[in-house]
């Protein structure tokens, strides 16, 4: 057995401001980190609003799964599309191109993202939450100029699809979305 996870402690977190930030509109609570887990994964408590979705991207070191607590969207992977609802799940595997958008007005899920550490790389991006709310007026994926953001990610391993790869790797994702 590895040492370093024997090494783990066990722990309980429950959803608080010490650990939540705001990130391009997302309350995220982070109740797993990599330090918590051996670098098994992150598990994210995500609370969104219609709008706030990240664009077409591919991972290549992280698998995610998302398990829906309330509200409903639609996951994009590869020409497949899976409507998800509460109590439902969708794996979003490393190396697939993969999106998702938010049919209801907002939705609450937990996101597991394995292996551990990627939410170190959204940290120096995101700021403290103020309230366990979801910010009211923030900036967003849509309405960011996601130069830097790319810059970072590229530099972790996730891009954003261009629109061309979209169309051509996701087809199903609605084009007028992607532009």
């Amino acid at each position: 057995m590895n040492n370093e996870l024997t090494d783990l402690n066990p722990f309980k977190h429950t959803p608080t401001l010490d650990i939540s930030t705001w990130y391009k509109g997302i309350l995220s609570t982070q109740l797993a980190t990599d330090e918590n887990t051996g670098g098994a994964f992150d598990l994210v408590l995500a609370n969104m609003k219609r709008g706030t979705e990240p664009p077409p991207h591919v991972h290549t070191k992280e698998h995610e799964f998302f398990y829906v607590l309330d509200g409903s969207l639609d996951a994009y992977v590869d020409d497949k599309v899976f409507q998800v609802g509460p109590g439902e799940c969708v794996f979003l595997p490393v190396r697939r191109p993969h999106a998702f958008l938010i049919r209801s007005p907002e939705i609450r899920m937990l996101t597991l993202i394995t292996p551990g550490g990627f939410m170190k790389v959204v940290a120096p991006m995101a700021t403290p939450a103020e309230k366990m709310e979801i910010p009211s007026d923030s900036v967003t994926y849509a309405t960011a100029n996601l130069e830097e953001t790319m810059k970072i990610f590229n530099k972790h391993g996730l891009r954003f699809l261009s629109p061309e790869e979209i169309a051509r790797q996701m087809p199903a994702f609605p084009t007028r979305l992607a532009a």
